[in-house]
């Protein structure tokens, strides 16, 4: 939180949603939306990649140090949800 007082243009997120159940968890990636919308750039590392179905940003899956896909998610978490 408190890297975020300075207004970053990057904010590195590593497992951020690591043994968190899954509501709480989409509550942060909400979070995450809002800050990117502020412009903040999220650069989220994680292992749950089903997860990050919902949510709307570019992802990238790497595997042994290569990206093995690329994509644009759907939006999914809503505005209101």
């Amino acid at each position: 939180a408190r890297a975020l007082l300075n207004e970053p243009l990057i904010l590195f997120a590593d497992e951020p949603t690591g043994n968190l159940d899954p509501g709480v968890a989409k509550e942060i990636l909400k979070l995450f939306r809002d800050i990117n919308r502020s412009g903040t750039s999220v650069l989220m590392a994680t292992h749950n990649y089903d997860f990050l179905k919902d949510f709307p940003a570019r992802i990238l899956k790497c595997e042994n140090g290569r990206v093995l896909d690329s994509r644009t998610a759907e939006f999914g978490l809503g505005s209101d949800r």
